[in-house]
């Protein structure tokens, strides 16, 4: 079997590695599997599934098996319109000091600079995505689902379509017969048109760098195990980790050869993770933005106002905490992770809508523990690690099936010789479940999704232009370390697009990417400051943000020092 055939395989699973033997040391491992290498010291491994725990339990270590990314937009715009006929505006590009840029004496446009989609693809037969020749401003798309082309050189998957090949389908009767890449969901092409859009409808559109060039990363679905094993609905969109550090590693070997500054622009998230930028996709991303002239722009996330996030402290007086679930109707599934600092240990006393008990006394052990019901046909897998290999953190992962919907009850508490500590649980992002499964008493804060808090990555909240407040579902700092998050706050409620009007973070992370490039343009291109990269931008960003004198700073809503808008 090839490298392609495991990588594609739900037979394979792909773990996550962190630990690489040197390639002279020569050993045989007993296990059907291949690889990818990311980095000298990080890569992804291909191991068949059979007879092995991998994305089956917790015998492996958290960091290893990928997480799944879910679309950070939200509402009843998720349908793909045609450009044609719409009230196009630029309102938002306005607010967010966009077209003041763009025109002189500045005249920052994203020349020479190219910003990099890892999303749902592209519809490159749009104008918005032309120039004024009406040739296509898309350098690459690398459409990690389509399995008939030639992949990119190092990579053993999917197919790699250039600007020749795209320009000869748009100048072709049927378009899709030579580059068959497209994009049902629309996601990937509402953020690369406010990114990247050219001015179309006699101006009445534009985007935020009209003349920088784009590529995308069009990414396949994660595979049907992972689903499975992170009670993924059906028919929602999820993108395995390993996938995404692939597209990353991609978007920056293509540039290399450009010599161009790159912006990657990121709209998806997860509630997994130690929300502290940690997890090899987290550092990745801090390891590529740290280097000159890059710029990583993520979405916050839509969590804001979903209950999902449980905030809880342990002390002597109060030696327990009770945290309340109410599972909705319907629902088939879902997991539950609590972080926890040490010294500390906790345990966990489950009681089921019917009343009946299920405690799970702290094995220190990795191997998982199922508990099943008399009366209830809910079934609960809890896995452990005691010190999270990245991180250093207890996890406690809660993995539901067929919960009864009603109120479920978790007692919480600390033992061993230190009695206290505070810890936080996680529910998925909405997508991710099957109805309105949310806790009682929930905590607003650290609310944003990975991978946005990443320390040298612009993190990014959404707000309504219409009364400069921020929106009800962005996500709220800090991380869980007390880091400040989000950066900065850019329209993302019913912005203005050639497909729909269109609401989420990942709508304001593409207005905010496409302001990169422009700062980009200015910084490396124009020679103001070559040395730029992620962290210089975001400060760039900041001290040109605009403030609120009535607020305190920094601000959970906002971000640092009170961002209300880029400028």
């Amino acid at each position: 079997m090839t490298c392609k055939e495991r990588i594609l395989s739900n037979d394979y699973a792909d773990t996550l590695v962190d630990v690489i033997l040197p390639e002279e040391y020569n050993y045989d491992l007993p296990i059907d599997y291949c690889f990818h290498r990311l980095t000298q010291e990080w890569g992804i491994a291909y191991i068949e599934r059979s007879g092995t725990a991998t994305g089956a339990s917790g015998q492996l270590a958290y960091s290893l098996t990928p997480k799944c990314y879910g679309l950070m937009e939200y509402g009843d715009s998720r349908v793909l319109k045609a450009a044609q006929n719409r009230n196009l505006n630029t309102l938002s590009m306005a607010e967010s000091g966009i077209l003041a840029v763009q025109r002189a004496p500045l005249d920052l446009t994203g020349k020479r600079v190219t910003i990099g989609f890892i999303d749902t693809g592209i519809r490159y037969q749009d104008p918005v995505f032309r120039d004024f020749a009406g040739r296509s401003r898309i350098v690459s798309i690398w459409d990690q689902t389509i399995q008939t082309g030639t992949p990119p050189e190092g990579f053993a998957y999917g197919s790699e379509y250039t600007n020749e090949m795209i320009n000869e389908a748009l100048a072709s009767e049927n378009p899709l017969e030579i580059v068959p890449s497209t994009d049902p969901n629309g996601h990937g092409s509402v953020m690369a048109s406010l990114a990247a859009g050219s001015s179309i409808e006699n101006g009445s559109f534009t985007g935020a760098a009209p003349d920088c060039q784009i590529a995308v990363v069009k990414l396949k679905e994660a595979k049907q195990y992972l689903k499975d094993y992170y009670k993924i609905p059906p028919g929602v969109p999820c993108y395995s980790e390993s996938d995404v550090l692939q597209a990353i590693q991609y978007l920056q070997k293509y540039v290399l050869l450009l010599t161009r500054p790159l912006v990657i622009c990121l709209g998806i998230g997860t509630s997994l993770g130690d929300h502290t930028g940690g997890g090899m996709l987290g550092n990745y991303i801090d390891f590529i933005s740290k280097q000159k002239s890059r710029v990583s722009v993520i979405a916050g996330g839509n969590e804001g106002n979903t209950a999902h996030h449980f905030f809880g402290k342990i002390s002597v007086r109060e030696a327990y905490q009770d945290v309340e679930v109410r599972v909705g109707e319907g629902e088939k599934g879902f997991i539950m992770d609590l972080w926890g600092d040490a010294p500390y240990f906790y345990n966990a006393t489950i009681r089921t809508p019917g009343g009946e008990i299920a405690r799970w006394n702290n094995p220190r052990s990795y191997i998982p523990q199922e508990f099943t019901f008399v009366y209830e046909k809910t079934r609960i897998v809890i896995e452990y690690q005691l010190v999270e290999s990245l991180s250093g953190a207890e996890v406690i992962r809660f993995r539901f099936s067929d919960p009864t919907q009603g109120i479920w009850n978790i007692r919480i508490n600390s033992e061993g010789n230190t009695i206290g500590g505070q810890f936080d649980i996680w529910l998925p992002i909405s997508d991710f479940l099957t109805s309105d499964t949310h806790f009682l008493e929930p905590s607003p804060y650290t609310t944003i999704t990975e991978p946005s808090y990443v320390h040298s990555a612009v993190s990014v909240a959404g707000y309504q232009i219409i009364n400069d407040s921020i929106a009800a579902s962005s996500g709220r700092g800090f991380a869980r370390d007390n880091y400040v998050v989000p950066d900065i706050a850019a329209p993302g409620v019913n912005v203005s697009t050639p497909f729909g009007d269109r609401s989420g973070t990942s709508v304001a992370a593409a207005i905010t990417a496409g302001g990169c490039a422009q700062l980009m343009e200015w910084a490396v291109v124009n020679r103001n400051d070559i040395l730029a990269n992620s962290v210089n931008i975001k400060n760039y960003l900041i001290r040109g943000a605009t403030r609120d004198s009535f607020m305190e700073y920094p601000n959970r809503e906002w971000g640092a020092d009170g961002i209300i808008v880029s400028s």
